[in-house]
């Protein structure tokens, strides 16, 4: 190259976007380090990290010798995110806002500032990897699960486009996160042994139920049994429950059906009734109407721009943390996805995302209506 290329990575303060810039300089790479703040409400409580993840950054970057730079993304992530949130939540569905401050704020607001900076590309510390693939003469950016399938992260990511794809570096990609702390405890970076954030994206770890309480009016209503409609509680807010919820539902004293050893089944959310402003429960895990073989999804994006083929084998995701399922995409037609899986998959949620997949490549998905 007749010059460095030009990487601006986003640092959280983390031991994963620290060395994702760490691995990038030792690449040869001119790397720039970028810090969004996206949340200003309320950061200056104890929930709020942004302070101590700034401070961090800054040490780190003095560590590799890279320039810094801070820009305050709050009235886009407000905006295109949290607005969303707030709907969705209010609409009685369980959205994830990771996946929309993904593709709104990270791999938009960010690559276009990063590109205005004078940027080749950006890089973050997400666990997933990015393949140059040409096919029929056709190239394309696919993207793929990362070699650590215990932290990938191509779930949160699978709106991102092809444009999108092609300007971003996953330097993680290739790698364990015990052989990323090692290598941050190698290179002198304070942060190796610093948790994993687990909290909203951007908002951090707090109690959620007095968080959303502060945006969204609490509406009590009847919780009913779905066999028998039967009064046995009140809830606080169908914003406050999910499908397969178990705990926070106030009526684990009720006695109910018992198991052979004469232990009373827990209670479980299986549906909400937002114009009856009713939240309907369930004993047993593994109660039929936890249990779903097919599902609809709506806002479909899919990474190629090109729609999937129907009646082929896939395997999807209808939440982060379930195991791959296999599936079949049954139908495809206005902006929806009617998705058959060869196993009821529990708990199936309108608001998640489903998530498809073809072996290890992501095609893209889209949200459970």
């Amino acid at each position: 190259m007749s010059r460095k290329e030009k990487v601006v990575v986003g640092m959280s303060g983390g031991v994963d976007s620290s060395v994702a810039a760490l691995l990038l300089k030792q690449q040869g790479y001119d790397v720039v380090g970028l810090f969004m703040k996206n949340w200003e409400d309320d950061d200056d409580d104890e929930y709020c990290s942004t302070r101590q993840d700034l401070v961090d950054v800054v040490s780190v970057a003095d560590v590799l010798g890279i320039d810094l730079e801070v820009v305050n993304f709050s009235k886009e992530y407000k905006d295109r995110v949290f607005a969303e949130f707030l709907r969705e939540y209010e609409a009685g569905r369980t959205p994830n806002p990771d996946i929309l401050c993904n593709s709104e704020i990270k791999f938009r607001a960010f690559l276009d500032h990063a590109l205005a900076l004078g940027a080749d590309r950006i890089a973050t510390g997400h666990y997933a990897q990015v393949r140059e693939w040409t096919n029929d003469g056709r190239t394309e950016f696919q993207l793929l699960k990362a070699e650590d399938g215990t932290k990938d992260q191509s779930y949160f990511l699978y709106r991102l486009n092809q444009a999108q794809l092609s300007k971003t570096l996953f330097p993680l990609g290739g790698l364990y996160k015990r052989e990323v702390r090692k290598m941050a405890e190698a290179a002198g970076l304070h942060v190796f042994d610093k948790k994993d954030s687990t909290g909203i994206c951007f908002i951090g770890e707090r109690p959620f139920r007095e968080f959303l309480s502060r945006y969204l009016p609490a509406k009590p209503g009847e919780i009913r049994t779905l066999e028998g409609d039967k009064v046995i509680g009140q809830h606080q807010g169908l914003m406050h429950h999910t499908i397969g919820q178990r705990k926070g539902l106030l009526i684990g004293g009720l006695k109910g059906n018992q198991d052979e050893a004469g232990e009373h089944d827990a209670w479980y959310v299986a549906q909400k009734d937002v114009a009856k402003n009713v939240l309907y429960v369930v004993q047993s895990h593994d109660h039929p109407a936890l249990l779903k073989d097919r599902l609809f999804a709506t806002e479909l994006s899919w990474v190629s721009g090109r729609d999937p083929r129907t009646h082929w084998v896939y395997t999807a995701k209808p939440r982060y943390r379930t195991p791959d399922a296999p599936c079949e995409i049954d139908a495809l037609a206005d902006g929806r996805a009617e998705i058959a899986f060869a196993q009821p998959q529990w708990a199936v949620t309108p608001g998640q995302s489903v998530v498809i997949y073809e072996s290890k490549v992501c095609l893209g998905g889209g949200i459970i209506a």
